[in-house]
């Protein structure tokens, strides 16, 4: 099998610092809050689907906490699910949101609007293959690769707009964002698996270090969820 680098080879592209050493600057990955579709166990990808009510309190309770880290940006996914979670937080801290469609979750072509067990039915060698961390297009979609080859060049563009110390929110969906942390951490794609799955409306947070972007903090928040959604 062919893997794309060494695990931790620290490619993190963009500059995680600047030429007087470490500016230490924060990256927060917040998952979107709850769909009838997570509750289904229903692929999303690219499907464009609102938050249920208990999704938007969700979203509600998690930006008064993400708030207090006093946020400088805000970028979010252009589909409702992350728009409306971004909104939240827009409210609480006054910042506007940008939406980028290079942020949306994974387009997984005829996987999309099956339940979990509906893919295992019908694609269950294509679905093995994936958990194996073969480079598969799951229902003939996009590569986990070229879900980061849009996603983190964006939140790297975002992350070299903020001021020393400077803190961006980056509001998203499980999937890309699971792979965008792979590729800032440098991490062989072969790996993105062991970063367990985030639960709506939780979130990871990026840290700079010596050689780059590392690892603070992953699915935290205060909301006791199991994690329902697309890469389970």
């Amino acid at each position: 099998m062919t893997r794309e680098g060494t695990a931790g080879d620290g490619r993190a592209g963009g500059g995680t610092t600047s030429g007087n050493g470490r500016t230490s600057r924060k990256i927060v990955l917040w998952r979107h809050g709850q769909t009838s579709w997570n509750l289904e166990r229903r692929f999303q990808g690219s499907t464009d689907i609102e938050l249920t009510e208990a999704g938007v309190a969700q979203a509600r309770r998690a930006a008064r906490l993400l708030a207090s880290l006093k946020p400088d940006a805000i970028v979010a996914s252009d589909l409702m699910r992350a728009a409306a979670t971004a909104a939240e937080l827009a409210a609480v801290t006054g910042l506007a949101v940008t939406h980028d469609e290079a942020l949306r979750e994974t387009y997984a072509g005829e996987w999309q609007g099956l339940t979990h067990d509906e893919i295992l039915g019908k694609y269950g060698d294509q679905y093995a293959a994936w958990k194996r961390g073969e480079a598969v297009r799951r229902g003939g979609g996009e590569l986990e690769t070229e879900v980061a080859d849009r996603a983190a060049p964006v939140v790297l563009e975002h992350a070299d707009r903020l001021p020393p110390g400077g803190t961006l929110v980056v509001v998203s969906h499980g999937g890309t964002i699971r792979t965008t942390i792979g590729r800032l951490l440098g991490l062989d794609s072969y790996y993105w698996e062991g970063l367990g799955g985030l639960s709506n409306c939780c979130w990871s947070v990026l840290g700079e270090g010596a050689r780059g972007w590392r690892l603070m903090e992953h699915n935290a928040g205060t909301l006791p969820e199991p994690v329902l959604g697309d890469d389970d």
